[in-house]
């Protein structure tokens, strides 16, 4: 591959992300969630398999510990998320999401699903699902993080 076909394929990924986040945001707001932000989905999809202490949500996130507690004071603060005894570490707390950060995440993925509907309107469903199968074999192991 030339260099000029790595940077447009590199560009055309990188607008399409971007487009992804903004789409799923606006649809999050659409239902009614108007007070959170793509960094608060990044730190949510960490949260929702059973919860994470601000130094996990930190390396997700790829932030200090301190913006990871300033992002954790501001989802606790508006009811996304609250803190609780650690179960195997009783100097941690173990911050999980509350049911309004369930529903917020349930609107996420609902935004997520019409967005890829969208593009299997375009592409048609097989192409949509080679799609998926090609960028999981590249994509990164580790978690997914916002560009900052």
């Amino acid at each position: 591959m030339h260099n000029s076909d790595a940077l447009a394929l590199s560009a055309a990924l990188l607008a399409v992300a971007g487009d992804l986040t903004q789409r799923i945001n606006d649809g999050v707001v659409a239902r009614g969630f108007t007070d959170v932000r793509p960094a608060h989905g990044f730190a949510f999809a960490r949260l929702a398999p059973g919860g994470a202490t601000v130094t996990d949500l930190a390396a997700h996130l790829g932030v200090t510990k301190q913006a990871a507690s300033q992002l954790v004071d501001e989802i606790v603060r508006k009811g996304y998320a609250e803190r609780r005894p650690h179960p195997g570490d009783a100097r941690a707390r173990l911050v999980v999401l509350t049911e309004r950060g369930w529903a917020c995440t349930r609107a996420a993925e609902q935004a997520a699903a019409e967005v890829v509907g969208g593009w299997a309107e375009l592409l048609g469903e097989s192409e949509v699902r080679v799609l998926r199968d090609h960028l999981a074999r590249i994509a990164p192991q580790g978690p997914i993080r916002p560009a900052w």
